[in-house]
C-alpha cells in the first residue's frame, strides 16, 4: 500500500504562487507514475499534471500549461506541483495520485490511478 499526503495549499490572491507537495509512504514510488488532479465545488475531478517514473516526461492540462510545473524527487519519495500566476478558476481541492506503471498512455484518466491522497485546498481570490 502507498499512502499519499498533500500539503502546501492555502488562500491567496490572483497572480500569486504556491507549491504543493505530495509525500508518499509505505513504498518507494520511484517506479510509479504520479499525477495531480483537482476538483472544484460542483464539478468533476479533472486532470492537472502527470509525471513519469523517472521525471523525464511531464504532461499538463491545457488550462495550466505554462503556469504549473510538476516535478519529483525520488530520493525523498515526494512529488511537487509549482503553481504560478494563479487564477480564481484554479480554486479547487488538489489531490495527488499514483500508479505503479511505466506506461503513460492514460496519464490523464482518474480511473488509471490506484492510490490517492486526501487533497489540499487551494483558494484563489480575485
Amino acid at each position: 500500500q502507498v499512502q499519499l499526503v498533500e500539503s502546501g495549499g492555502g488562500l491567496l490572491q490572483a497572480g500569486g504562487s504556491l507549491r504543493l507537495s505530495c509525500a508518499a509512504s509505505g513504498r518507494t514510488v520511484s517506479s510509479y507514475r504520479m499525477g495531480w488532479f483537482r476538483q472544484a465545488p460542483g464539478k468533476e475531478r479533472e486532470f492537472v499534471a502527470a509525471i513519469s517514473w523517472s521525471g523525464a516526461s511531464t504532461y499538463y492540462a491545457d488550462s495550466v500549461k505554462g503556469r504549473f510545473t510538476i516535478s519529483r524527487d525520488n530520493a525523498k519519495n515526494t512529488v511537487y506541483l509549482q503553481m504560478n500566476s494563479l487564477r480564481p478558476e484554479d480554486t479547487a481541492v488538489y489531490s495527488c495520485a499514483a500508479r505503479k506503471s511505466y506506461s503513460l498512455t492514460y496519464y490523464y484518466r482518474v480511473d488509471d490511478y490506484d492510490y490517492w491522497g486526501q487533497g489540499t485546498q487551494v483558494t484563489v481570490s480575485s
